[in-house]
């Protein structure tokens, strides 16, 4: 059977799936819209919480950071997982304890203002579509690729499939359907990890092929020789500054603790404690992904050289002219990946064959010897709208690996698979979260107190089907790569929703005017910071260089300034204006003691 029949019916079975578990569990109450219940178990819970929070950044753009980034990469492993430490213990079980359905709702009760329940909704819009912008690029490169329709196309089959069990089963049918999805994304993330670390090292367990042996030589040496050799930094050498690592490792961890989606999650189960217990289980569903993550981006890497540097696996001589694939027999996956516009050769020197090389490397006596070797400048790369830009896109090394390794058919169809319930599973948790702001927390709890269940219900369903419109649109034009999206969205909610979460828990005297000055100030300066730094992107101006940076910290980490400033100008405000009321300290002293979920609430 043909690679496209196959992936189409892999890939149509767990659609099947998805919709017929959405039609099983559609909600018939808001609390069955908003939190499913309240009654999930905690191992299901844990299951549904590692498919909502493995997004398509996790999924599909990584692994593909941590290939080209190398020791760099680690930031996203230690930031990601990390963050629900922090959520395990600081939030998770006192909001489960607060026994609410959102997060604005809590942050509204707890600094008794509806002006802060707006801001906090603001915020979590800001955070929630920077969030899906991600997930939706994951959904057309995956459509684009395998089922090779037009990143439009794939878009609108995404949107289509999530608009039918995100409104019809909201939170209910999401929980069971990411249950599904976490089976469908870990087996197709492993399966394929097992596969190429078998070819490279010899063992099944891609968490050891990493430290194995390539022939005599140990594999991450073999790599590094590789990348040196062709003017890359050495894979197991961080290129960014010290500060800078901290700063997106605290923003992700921060901002995993504060991201909206997540956070709800909690809500679903039936006791405090077992809130607590999904956090722990979350973390032993996400670790089987994470810790395979560093070997599958590094095999990536270093299949990726062989695969167009035939010197890699005859350990000639790179510069030597048969170490270059002739042009016209170049691999079919790189042919096939061609029209996604995520790989891309531009044949500089008209050899026929592709240079793969770091031309803008400061080492003169590298550049000098691949001057004499006749190559004209790195060969191979991506179209960024329409203009090669001779770097390899990130987002392709996940969902191209197993077809560079040679993989079966059935292999490559179910990664597909796996690369789509990643991203659908996360852009429903995030479309429902901002309809349950909508609905919710503006409707309900502030514009029209009055309404019917029934009435809020439709109200729910209707801001879901119109965010999933906007997350199209978004997928379309996504500002950066998936996990850089994701990261900056991680950002925003370290900066805003975060610190005032935790002052609202462990801080008695903070007050509305500390919480809604706090937060305006961290979402302001936070965006307005990465909007600067990514206009190049976001707006078509000229780029900022880097060296701009404030202290040298990037984009991706500016969010743990924005969390130093919220907390700052909480403080300050806090000071200035009428202290918090004493039925609001108890209201903290109650959330603090989790004796029960709903106990605790403000009079």
């Amino acid at each position: 059977m043909d690679l496209q029949t196959l992936t189409y019916i892999v890939v149509g079975l767990s659609f099947a799936l998805y919709i017929g578990i959405a039609i099983w569990a559609r909600a018939g109450t808001t609390k069955e819209f908003y939190i499913a219940g309240g009654g999930v178990h905690p191992i299901v819970n844990g299951m549904a919480t590692g498919a909502d929070w493995m997004s398509a950044a996790s999924f599909i753009s990584m692994a593909g950071l941590i290939a080209f980034l190398g020791y760099g990469g680690s930031v996203y492993l230690m930031g990601w997982t990390g963050g629900y430490v922090l959520l395990a213990v600081l939030l998770a079980p006192y909001l489960r304890k607060f026994g609410k359905f959102t997060v604005p709702e809590f942050i509204g009760d707890r600094y008794y203002s509806q002006t802060a329940r707006i801001v906090a909704v603001i915020c979590l819009i800001f955070i929630s579509f920077t969030y899906v912008a991600g997930q939706m690029r994951g959904v057309g490169i995956v459509f684009s690729r395998f089922l090779e329709v037009e990143i439009t196309t794939g878009l609108m089959i995404g949107m289509g499939l999530v608009f039918f069990y995100a409104v019809l089963g909201g939170m209910k049918g999401i929980t069971y359907t990411q249950v599904a999805q976490y089976v469908v994304l870990i087996f197709a993330y492993t399966i394929p990890a097992v596969f190429i670390s078998l070819q490279i090292a010899g063992t099944p367990l891609p968490q050891l092929g990493l430290g194995g042996y390539v022939g005599d030589v140990a594999f991450l040496s073999k790599l590094n020789q590789v990348v040196t050799d062709l003017g890359f930094a050495a894979y197991t050498t961080g290129s960014k500054s010290m500060i800078d690592v901290f700063c997106i490792t605290l923003a992700l961890m921060a901002g995993t603790a504060g991201l909206p989606h997540v956070i709800v999650r909690f809500f679903t189960v039936p006791k405090v404690h077992d809130a607590r217990m999904s956090a722990g289980w979350a973390l032993v569903f996400i670790a089987i992904l994470y810790t395979a993550a560093p070997a599958v981006g590094a095999m990536a890497r270093y299949n990726l050289h062989a695969t167009v540097n035939t010197a890699v696996t005859t350990g000639g001589d790179m510069f030597a002219p048969e170490a270059s694939i002739q042009g016209e027999t170049r691999p079919d996956w790189m042919k096939r990946w061609e029209k996604t516009g995520l790989i891309a050769w531009d044949d500089k020197n008209g050899d026929g064959r592709i240079q793969y090389y770091n031309d803008a490397s400061k080492d003169d006596a590298f550049l000098a010897k691949a001057e004499a070797a006749g190559w004209k400048g790195n060969e191979l790369g991506s179209v960024a709208k329409g203009t090669f830009t001779g770097k390899v896109d990130n987002d392709i090394m996940v969902l191209a690996n197993p077809e560079i390794a040679g993989l079966p058919n059935w292999v490559i169809a179910l990664i597909a698979a796996g690369g789509i319930a990643a991203a659908l599973s996360t852009a429903a948790g995030l479309l429902l979260v901002i309809s349950s702001a909508i609905s919710h927390d503006l409707m309900k709890g502030v514009f029209a107190r009055n309404i019917s269940e029934k009435t809020e219900l439709m109200a729910g369903r209707i801001a879901a089907a119109v965010a999933v419109l906007i997350a199209g649109y978004l997928g379309y034009n996504p500002p950066g790569f998936v996990a850089q999206v994701v990261a900056f969205a991680f950002g925003l909610a370290c900066a805003s929703l975060f610190p005032t979460i935790v002052m609202g828990i462990f801080s008695k005297s903070m007050n509305r005017g500390g919480a809604i000055a706090g937060m305006l100030t961290g979402l302001i300066f936070t965006l307005v910071y990465i909007v600067y730094f990514k206009r190049d992107v976001l707006l078509g101006m000229d780029k900022v260089p880097d060296s701009e940076w404030f202290l040298g910290i990037s984009p991706e980490g500016i969010g743990v300034v924005g969390m130093i400033l919220n907390f700052a100008v909480s403080y300050l405000v806090m000071k200035l204006t009428p202290a918090c009321p004493e039925h609001i300290k108890h209201l903290v002293e109650g959330i603090r003691y989790p004796r029960g979920a709903g106990s605790a609430q403000a009079h």
